[in-house]
């Protein structure tokens, strides 16, 4: 699985790619160190097959090489942190 990053100027989203189909989980930036991750979007194609889950650890890491918070608006992300509470650091 490929993820790969596209960010704008008010947010952005982050991409999995497996063969043809596309999973996404975007995010709008409330200032340079909070994001707050609104949507995670998985085909019927790829369900069960770990690729939010993947998304979801990609954020994580992301935010914390970044130096930055989420908050967790998409009930997914929600749920995900939820189950790892070890993601917490990265929450606001």
């Amino acid at each position: 699985m490929n993820i790969t990053h596209e960010e704008t100027r008010s947010g952005g989203r982050y991409i999995a790619e497996i063969d043809d189909d596309q999973a996404e989980m975007t995010y709008s930036r409330a200032s340079p160190e909070l994001v707050i991750i609104d949507h995670t979007g998985v085909p019927e194609t790829l369900r069960g097959k770990g690729v939010g889950q993947a998304l979801a650890l990609h954020a994580v890491e992301e935010a914390r090489k970044g130096g930055w918070k989420i908050i967790p608006l998409c009930p997914f992300f929600k749920a995900q942190v939820e189950r790892h509470p070890e993601w917490r650091d990265i929450l606001r």
